[in-house]
C-alpha cells in the first residue's frame, strides 16, 4: 500500500457518506456555478492582457465583481 492510502480511504468514506454526497451535490450549484458565471458573464474565458500579474489582476477584479453582486443580492433579500 502507498503511504497515502489510509488518508485516501478516509476521504473516500467521507465522500460516500450521506453528508458527503449532499455536499458534493451542493458543489455543482455553488462553486462550479461561480466559475461558469466568471467565464460566461465576466469575461474570464480569455485574458485581455498578457503576463501573470495582469492575468491575476483580471481574475481578482472578476472575483470582486462577483462578490459585490452577491452582497447586493443578499442585501436586497434582507430588506
Amino acid at each position: 500500500r502507498h503511504v497515502w492510502e489510509d488518508s485516501k480511504d478516509k476521504v473516500r468514506e467521507n465522500r460516500l457518506s450521506n453528508e458527503g454526497k449532499w455536499i458534493y451535490r451542493m458543489r455543482k450549484e455553488k462553486v462550479e456555478r461561480s466559475f461558469a458565471d466568471s467565464k460566461e458573464l465576466h469575461g474570464l474565458r480569455y485574458c485581455r492582457l498578457r503576463g501573470r500579474d495582469n492575468v491575476r489582476e483580471q481574475a481578482l477584479m472578476t472575483a470582486a465583481c462577483q462578490n459585490m453582486k452577491k452582497i447586493a443580492l443578499h442585501l436586497d433579500r434582507v430588506v
